[in-house]
């Protein structure tokens, strides 16, 4: 567990020049590459670029816009104490910030991924809607390890690594990409795999949290990611009663879990 900054003058000159480096290199590289209600969220939520963000400034403009807050942890949390805070509005951030040396390569999320990464999608009402309705579900299906495991797989391969269309074009969702300049281009300098998204798709498919993604579900239309929390209730529902054989579902090959937030 890292020590939690409580105080927004205990960041160094070093912090902010750390998050300056991150906050500009990455803004450029999204200008083309980002869904636009995610370039269109950031001056109204406040991102600075030259600084380290003062979670009360965002907490404002937050509640002031979709009715979120920040909930600041200093550790991962359990998966379902993060389900029941997105239920009720509050997205989990940390305070810490990786070093000058981490800049490409991270094992654990930072504030930068938390916040850069999550928090402006959270400011368009429809998005942090479905954020907010995800972690309801989430909160009826808890207490059961082979639900979340499923409930993890949606909100990995969409909120984290998620792809959309937009125009005919192929645009970044997921925050663990928004906030990784690898990533980010990763994406358009490699040979990975782009799959259509569908509910059924994204449960049946394991993911690994210990290497690059190479594969991607890509959203067709906002509808279907809204669309999706119902069916992806019902067939979740099934598989916990025994009314889905769970063989399909590959579970032994899940390697980790979603980081909420914060780290080890």
């Amino acid at each position: 567990m890292r020590p939690r900054i409580t105080d927004w003058n205990e960041y160094q000159p070093d912090d902010h020049e750390v998050w300056r480096l991150l906050a500009t290199r990455q803004r450029a590289n999204l200008e083309t590459r980002a869904w636009t209600p995610f370039l269109d969220q950031l001056a109204p939520l406040g991102m600075p670029v030259d600084q380290v963000p003062r979670f009360s400034a965002l907490d404002d403009r937050l509640l002031a816009t979709t009715g979120w807050s920040i909930e600041v942890v200093d550790r991962i949390i359990p998966v379902d104490t993060f389900l029941a805070l997105l239920s009720r509005r509050r997205f989990c951030a940390s305070t810490w910030l990786r070093s000058r040396a981490q800049l490409d390569y991270l094992e654990e999320p930072d504030m930068f991924h938390d916040v850069f990464g999550h928090l402006p999608l959270l400011m368009d009402p429809t998005y942090a809607d479905f954020v907010r309705r995800f972690g309801e579900m989430g909160t009826r299906l808890s207490g059961d390890r082979t639900a979340l495991m499923l409930l993890e797989r949606l909100y990995w391969f969409t909120i984290e690594f998620g792809l959309i269309r937009e125009g005919g074009a192929l645009r970044i969702l997921g925050a663990g990409i928004l906030s990784s300049f690898g990533e980010t281009n990763h994406i358009y300098d490699h040979a990975v795999e782009f799959r259509p998204f569908s509910v059924e798709g994204v449960l049946y498919q394991p993911f690994r949290n210990d290497e690059v993604q190479q594969l991607y579900f890509v959203v067709e239309h906002p509808d279907d990611l809204w669309g999706s929390l119902e069916r992806t209730e019902q067939i979740v529902a099934q598989a916990v009663r025994g009314d889905r054989p769970l063989a399909p579902f590959r579970l032994d090959e899940q390697v980790g879990s979603v980081p909420p937030a914060g780290q080890p």
